[in-house]
């Protein structure tokens, strides 16, 4: 009977102790800056195979390192890496390929590619994907929301991620996201601002920081920022971001009139808890929720050298033209973001 009450004191003790420490590996004291803020600052990414919805071959959240070898097997860049293996085919029939447009969805080889090896790991576990509420791990898309495409008919509907204005991966957030490349961060922090700066576009998120929730106040929503209105505060080890008045053109995952509330949390020494909440019944049926891992990065930024739309604009609108010439309809074109994610 007493080795029962021992397990069960233990557990109970373990329970208490992650409970107290929610958001900190069990034992772990994070940094504090020289004002008594927790510290993020430093370079991190969030780069790994986990996608932010989760795949179809994949039926739970958290898996098994053999489990995660076998979704691997049929991740896409691991396909892409295996197709790229060897030497170069540079026969007439893989030319005719090329010009046949059947690889039409590739857009670089794979050396160019940053994706990581493995499925993220998010407070000691193997993730399938970001998005942990719904329970399926899917982004629950209202069908009947109202969006916006783009349209061909000239620049001013075109996407901004088109002409590099914005990065496809929604990199700076709200809702942070990642991609196959430029997964790397950088926190600044002082006793009236944090920034998120992030390698993807080279887009800087300047958000200020305010004593508390309650003292926190947003702009005017006549005034729309890239970026949306963000205030933050901290509770205790964490830096919490709400965001509002996000402009839908330039956000992936919130509109205009939707909230984002993102955590930053010390996990240990080498990886930031990143967790996020989306209300938004204009785009989705339910709020969902997501975490992701920030580790700590040796590599530095590089500099994100786009070149802003000057040849793919140029021949998008060419061909916008020729279909008014001929009298056809422009066709419509539709974020796949969601549809990608899983």
């Amino acid at each position: 009977m007493n080795w029962v009450l021992t397990v069960l004191t233990a557990t109970a003790v373990s329970v208490c102790a992650i409970s107290t420490a929610y958001g900190q590996e069990a034992g772990y004291a994070p940094p504090k800056t020289s004002w008594g803020a927790p510290d993020f600052t430093g370079t991190w990414t969030n780069e790994s195979r986990t996608i932010m919805g989760r795949p179809k071959a994949a039926n739970k959240l958290v898996v098994t390192e053999s489990e995660e070898q076998e979704l691997l097997k049929d991740n896409v860049y691991t396909k892409v890496e295996k197709d790229e293996a060897g030497k170069s085919d540079v026969s007439d029939a893989a030319s005719k390929k090329l010009l046949a447009d059947e690889n039409s969805n590739r857009g670089y080889n794979r050396f160019w590619m940053e994706p990581g090896k493995s499925f993220a790991r998010v407070k000691g576990q193997i993730r399938t994907s970001w998005v942990i509420s719904p329970e399926n791990g899917k982004i629950p898309y209202n069908p009947s929301a109202a969006r916006s495409y783009n349209s061909y008919d000239g620049p001013e509907t075109r996407p901004l991620t088109e002409r590099c204005i914005r990065g496809f991966t929604n990199a700076a957030g709200p809702v942070i996201g990642n991609g196959m490349y430029n997964n790397n961060y950088v926190i600044v922090q002082t006793p009236g601002y944090v920034m998120l700066f992030a390698e993807m576009i080279f887009d800087a998120r300047i958000i200020p920081i305010f004593p508390s929730k309650a003292e926190a106040k947003h702009g005017s929503p006549a005034v729309a920022k890239e970026d949306g209105d963000a205030v933050g505060w901290y509770e205790g080890n964490t830096l919490v971001v709400e965001t509002v008045n996000v402009p839908g053109r330039t956000n992936i995952y919130v509109s205009q009139n939707g909230k984002a509330v993102e955590r930053f949390t010390r996990w240990n020494k080498d990886q930031i808890l990143y967790e996020f909440t989306v209300d938004d019944p204009s785009l989705y049926t339910e709020v969902w929720k997501g975490e992701m891992a920030f580790n700590v990065s040796e590599k530095p930024p590089l500099e994100y050298a786009c070149h802003e739309g000057n040849y793919g604009l140029t021949g998008i609108l060419a061909g916008a033209r020729q279909l008014d010439r001929q009298g056809r309809k422009h066709p419509q074109f539709k974020p796949v973001f969601g549809e990608l994610s899983e």
